[in-house]
């Protein structure tokens, strides 16, 4: 009895030491291959829900043949926090307050260029990190409508192109475009909207000079509408703190 007994206590030993084993190889494992942060945000953001918005734009638009979901969720490579911080719902919160402000911007995905952008002076020159470079102009580009020459030139650094001598590259490069998006966004915005101040503060960080505090309440409640229907898509409520 006492030989099967002590047969028995190494049998157990080793099978905690390979449990064990195991255990660490597949955290190893995990450490080198993390799950990629756009396959969950694909989940969401599937091809439908992306076809849905560009389809309400007008077919000539420059838009429906430059954005692509591809190259939204290929930009999200540079960019994995996003909508995979925090609870389920807040990365959907997050993911619905992005693209509320895209649809607002772009017209469902419709302008790739500022509508008469050209027209407007976007040049801070005492901003001396990122000098405006003669005959370029930093009017607004991409899903976010990238704007002004020290956001040009910081998202440039950050992103790998050259955003004061080229800003047209936002225009031209799918992308780029999307990086440029995405940078402003978590440079600006997802540390508001997944820490519960609500969609108003996103509202305040984009446009907030322009839109809030009664300067243009017609496009605030147009950017809470879209944030709501597709808080409302993605079966998971809006939270507080709409407006701005």
């Amino acid at each position: 009895m006492a030989v099967a007994l002590t047969v028995s206590k190494s049998l157990l030993l080793v099978i905690t030491w390979a449990g064990i084993l195991a255990g660490l190889i597949l955290e190893f494992v995990m450490a080198q291959n993390p799950p990629s942060s756009s396959s969950s945000v694909a989940d969401i953001v599937t091809q439908s829900f992306f076809d849905e918005i560009i389809n309400q734009a007008d077919a000539s638009c420059a838009g429906n043949s430059f954005y692509t979901r591809a190259a939204f969720l290929s930009s999200l490579d540079s960019y994995s926090s996003f909508g995979t911080t925090g609870t389920t719902d807040d990365q959907k919160r997050e993911i619905a307050a992005l693209f509320a402000h895209v649809t607002h911007q772009t017209g469902y995905f419709c302008y790739i260029e500022e509508i008469n952008g050209s027209s407007h002076n976007y040049c801070d020159s005492s901003n001396t990190q990122y000098p405006c470079v003669p005959g370029k102009q930093y009017y607004g580009r991409g899903p976010l409508q990238l704007t002004w020459n020290y956001n040009y030139g910081a998202a440039g650094n950050s992103i790998g192109f050259d955003g004061l001598n080229s800003p047209e590259t936002v225009a031209n490069d799918v992308l780029i475009s999307f990086k440029t998006a995405m940078w402003f966004w978590m440079n600006n915005c997802h540390s508001i909207i997944t820490s519960g101040q609500g969609f108003g503060a996103t509202i305040q960080a984009i446009n907030g000079a322009i839109e809030c505090n009664g300067m243009s309440p017609i496009s605030v409640q147009a950017r809470i509408q879209y944030y709501q229907d597709y808080c409302d898509q993605f079966g998971v409520s809006p939270g507080d703190n709409l407006t701005c």
